[in-house]
Order: C-alpha cells, then sequence, then structure tokens
C-alpha cells in the first residue's frame, strides 16, 4: 500500500461526484452547466481537506453571474476567517502537538506509558486535532468567501456535544451527512427494527473509519463511534419509557453529558492517532494507570496520603520529560486554557454570524448575550484579523514544515 500513489484529496472530491452520480440516478438533479459542473467538481478551496460539498449546495451559486464581480465585504468576511483558521492551525494546533507526538511515537516504540504522560498526550492531541481541523475548515470556508461562494459548515463546537449523536451532527458534519443519506438511510436507517438500526450505524460507522485511513486502528475506531452510538440510542429510550422529557433537560445533565461524550471522544481518538492497535492499548494502558501511577515528586509533601492508593512521586512524565514545578503549571494552564476555549467561547461563526458566512448557519447557536457585543464588525475588528495574520505568517516562515492532519484522509 505504501507503494501506491493517489491523487490529492480523492477521497473528497470522490465523495462529492458519488453524490452526484446516485442523485442523477434518481432524477434528483437538475440540467447544470458543464462549465459549472467541471467548476463544482475542481473548486480549489474545499478540495484539500472538504468539506464534502453537495452539488444543491453550491451550483446555484456558481450559475449566478453577480459572484463573478468583486465585493468589498466578501472580501473582508473570506479574509477575516481565513485570518482566524490560520491562526488556529499555526498558533495553537501545532504548538500542542509537541506534548502529543512524543507520546505516541514512544507508545509506537514499544515504551511504557505513564499515567501523566498518556493523558497528557491524549489530550494534546484531542485539542490538536480540534485546532488543526477547525482552522481548515475556517480557511476553506474563507477561501471560498473571498470568491464569493459561501460552503457548508463543516464543524460547529463538536466538543460541546451533549451526546455522541450531536458530537456526529457537530464534527465534520458534511461526511456525517454524506454516510447518512448515501450509506445509513439506503441501508434502512430506523425504520426496520432495532436491531437492523445499530446494525446499520455499526456498519457506516466502520465504513466512515475506513474513509479515514486503510487500518485496523481506524476501522477499531469507526467501531467504536458505532457502538458508542447504540449505546446512546437505548440510553435515550430508557429515559424515554420510564417518562422523561427528552426535549428538556437540566443544566447540569447537560454539562455531565459533555463530560461523558468529551471523555469517550478522548478515548477512541487514541486508536486515531495511534500507529497500530499496539501503540493505541499502550496509551490506554497508561490512561488507566496499568503501569502505575506517578506523580510529580513536588508534590510528595502535600498528597503523601495518596501512597497509601498506591500512587508514587517521582519523574511522572519520562516522555515528555516535564518535571519543575513550573513546567507542570504551565502545562496545565495550557490544556486548561484551551479546554475553556472550545467548551465556552463562541466559534467562528458565531463571531461572524451577523454576516452569514456559510452556506447554511441555521445550525449554528446564538452566542450567550455576553458575547454579542464582541461580534465581527469592520472598523478596529480588522487591526485584530491584520494582526493574526502576521503572526501565523511570521511562525509559519519561522518554524519547520508541518501538516494539516486532515490532509493524509
Amino acid at each position: 500500500l505504501n507503494q501506491i500513489i493517489l491523487p490529492l484529496a480523492i477521497s473528497f472530491f470522490t465523495f462529492q461526484q458519488i453524490a452526484y452520480l446516485v442523485d442523477a440516478y434518481r432524477g434528483e438533479t437538475k440540467e447544470y452547466n458543464f462549465l459549472s459542473y467541471c467548476l463544482f467538481v475542481s473548486f480549489f478551496p474545499q478540495l484539500i481537506a472538504g468539506p464534502i460539498v453537495h452539488h444543491k449546495e453550491v451550483m446555484s451559486q456558481f450559475a449566478d453571474k453577480s459572484i463573478y464581480r468583486f465585493d468589498p465585504e466578501d472580501m473582508a468576511v473570506g479574509v477575516t476567517i481565513f485570518s482566524m483558521g490560520l491562526f488556529k492551525k499555526v498558533l495553537i494546533a501545532d504548538s500542542i502537538a509537541a506534548y502529543a507526538t512524543p507520546v505516541f511515537d514512544a507508545a509506537a516504540g514499544g515504551v511504557s506509558i505513564m499515567f501523566l504522560d498518556a493523558w497528557v498526550g491524549a489530550l494534546a492531541y484531542t485539542l490538536q486535532l480540534y485546532f488543526d481541523f477547525s482552522g481548515y475548515s475556517d480557511m476553506a470556508i474563507g477561501v471560498a468567501r473571498m470568491f464569493g461562494i459561501k460552503l457548508p459548515i463543516n464543524f460547529n463546537s463538536p466538543y460541546k456535544a451533549v451526546n455522541i449523536s450531536d458530537f456526529w451532527r457537530r464534527w465534520h458534519i458534511t461526511l456525517s451527512n454524506f454516510l447518512r443519506d448515501y450509506l445509513y438511510i439506503p441501508l434502512g436507517g430506523n425504520r426496520k427494527g432495532e436491531f437492523r438500526r445499530n446494525f446499520n450505524l455499526v456498519i457506516t460507522m466502520l465504513l466512515g473509519g475506513l474513509w479515514h485511513g486503510a487500518g485496523w486502528n481506524f476501522v477499531f475506531w469507526g467501531g467504536l463511534h458505532g457502538v458508542y452510538l447504540i449505546i446512546n440510542h437505548q440510553w435515550r429510550s430508557f429515559r424515554k419509557s420510564i417518562g422523561h422529557d427528552l426535549k428538556k433537560s437540566h443544566w447540569w445533565s447537560r454539562g455531565f453529558g459533555c463530560i461523558v461524550t468529551f471523555l469517550a471522544v478522548v478515548v477512541a481518538w487514541v486508536f486515531f492517532r495511534a500507529e497500530n492497535m499496539k501503540a493505541a492499548f499502550a496509551v490506554l494502558k497508561g490512561m488507566i494507570g496499568a503501569n502505575g501511577v506517578l506523580l510529580p515528586s513536588f508534590l510528595s509533601k502535600k498528597l503523601v496520603f495518596l501512597q497509601d492508593f498506591g500512587v508514587n512521586f517521582d519523574n511522572a512524565m519520562p516522555i515528555l520529560k516535564i518535571t519543575t514545578y513550573s513546567d507542570v503549571v504551565n502545562l496545565f494552564i495550557l490544556i486548561s486554557s484551551l479546554l475553556l476555549i472550545v467548551w465556552f467561547i463562541p466559534n467562528t461563526q458565531q463571531w461572524m454570524a451577523q454576516h452569514k458566512p456559510a452556506f447554511d448557519t441555521s445550525m449554528v447557536e446564538r452566542p450567550a448575550s455576553i458575547w454579542k457585543k464582541l461580534q465581527w464588525e469592520p472598523g478596529y475588528f480588522s487591526i485584530i484579523t491584520g494582526v493574526l495574520l502576521f503572526l501565523s505568517i511570521k511562525i509559519i516562515f519561522a518554524a519547520p514544515d508541518t501538516e494539516f492532519l486532515y490532509f493524509d484522509f
């Protein structure tokens, strides 16, 4: 397989044309202009890493002659969103990657992973992938908007999801829609009983895993999410059977659901990131403390009572080589800050909501009133955009070569 050369972005434009051909076979397509169709399959902003654009979302835009005229608002909105995305990628995703890569490389090399190393590596990759994919999604929407085209939203704060079904309505949205419309529903969806629904879910998610890569770890990742979805459906059915109103929930219930969903996703990302199944289980083994639980030695005096529970104090993160008090505090602040951002700060679509940055923004929740005054408007926000773009470009030239994680899929 390593000797096979495939065209860049084959997994994205292939799905787009599959959808078009299936809809044409069903008689659901219109008579599109050939040049518009060629533009649809070759429109570069979304080719490399999505979104998987459906022809109904952009063909009518390509046919509108007004988009071929320069629009200052489109350019301003596009440059702003692109700058936000580039900032997320080069300043956040690439920075946090330094804490994920050594851990997973060590696991692939057969090294035993200690408790804190494992958790820091897993959380760091969870955040790296979030800001990497979020950044690319913003850049794709931003570049397309510069040309007057509104692409569909592909990323909508997935770590704010309160259950795993909600997660898949927020993460890689266009892939989820494709799998639902062209695989899950044709297989029967949920129309043929509970067993068949569960079977269809697992098959759909297994193929979703294979779409990301031809490895058993990707298959397992997809299957694990299929199991998550089945558990979620069973839980909802149970709650409904005892009289709970599924449309109403307390804030603490949503918060608990968000934390449980996030932890389930973190575990699944371990398989997604690891070189192979053996490396994935090595990281998970460390996360459950099977190799022993070590805490930094400077905590021994304050937490000495934990020794009664099998906790030892020594070099707690030998792979990451984080030993001093200041290093541990800085790492804690970094990860905590990024988690607060993904859980509580409005996303790009919410910041730019007044300018309808994407094709369909109905799925995007309104930001809390405290954030409304900070929504983007031309003016001093342009200065912020310029600073973000300048810093990002400066880091690109100063840092070694990096890659977008979703370029591999």
